[in-house]
């Protein structure tokens, strides 16, 4: 393919300037700022030519929640790489830069980790292969899983509880956005993630600070605990 011509490098800058402004509205207003009105009188358009570039504000907000999931994935997977080979550093490192973003970042987290808008539903709802943001995000979660499984098996619960909580086709949607994986690991990648999110968001919206005067100490601890469940499954004692 050649290169770009000049009418597409202009409406790849104007899309990009049309997503920072909305991430600006975003951090300095909440998601309820974000409005194709304000950003057009920002850049000086009018607010019907925005619409020749996003046919609606939903479609905005579901494209700069795509990207703030690229942006977060990249943060991890850059993370991820300096841990080194070893499956448990690489959880660590991603966990602790995901917090170190989610802290730094409330209102994007807010957008594509909190309560649900109209834009970002519908994003959510388009996340069912392995090619969208959402999906992608998520796999740099499950692989060191996956790696440490076909390492070593670790704990897990019973494989019948597994399958009466799991079975019978609950986890299709967790298998269409990240293929077949064992049932073991979904559970592990399911329940480490609930902790893991849990733990952010509450920090995030402040929800700690009635009880604990450091949250990120907190966080270490359940960091260590989660870890010590994913070591392999000690061997039977012989009779």
């Amino acid at each position: 393919m050649g290169a770009p011509s000049r009418r597409e490098r202009l409406r790849t800058a104007t899309v990009t300037e049309i997503k920072n402004g909305a991430r600006r509205l975003l951090v300095t207003g909440g998601v309820d700022a974000i409005s194709l009105r304000a950003i057009a009188r920002d850049m000086g358009m009018t607010a019907p030519a925005i619409y020749r570039y996003f046919p609606s504000l939903e479609a905005l907000v579901a494209e700069l929640t795509g990207d703030l999931y690229d942006e977060l994935r990249l943060r991890l997977e850059a993370t991820r790489d300096d841990a080194g080979a070893e499956p448990i550093a690489r959880l660590l490192a991603m966990s602790r830069a995901f917090r170190a973003w989610s802290v730094g970042h409330p209102a994007e987290f807010g957008l594509v980790f909190g309560a649900p808008v109209p834009g970002r539903t519908a994003f959510v709802d388009g996340c069912v292969t392995r090619d969208r943001p959402g999906a992608r995000f998520g796999a740099v979660f499950i692989e060191p899983i996956l790696d440490l499984w076909r390492r070593a098996p670790f704990r897990a619960p019973p494989a019948e509880l597994l399958r009466r909580g799991l079975g019978e086709g609950r986890l299709e949607p967790l298998r269409l956005s990240h293929g077949e994986i064992p049932v073991e690991v979904a559970y592990a990648f399911l329940a480490g993630w609930t902790r893991l999110y849990g733990l952010v968001a509450m920090e995030v919206f402040h929800q700690f600070d009635w009880a604990v005067t450091d949250a990120e100490a907190l966080f270490e601890l359940e960091l260590e605990t989660l870890t010590t469940q994913l070591l392999p499954e000690a061997p039977a004692a012989k009779g």
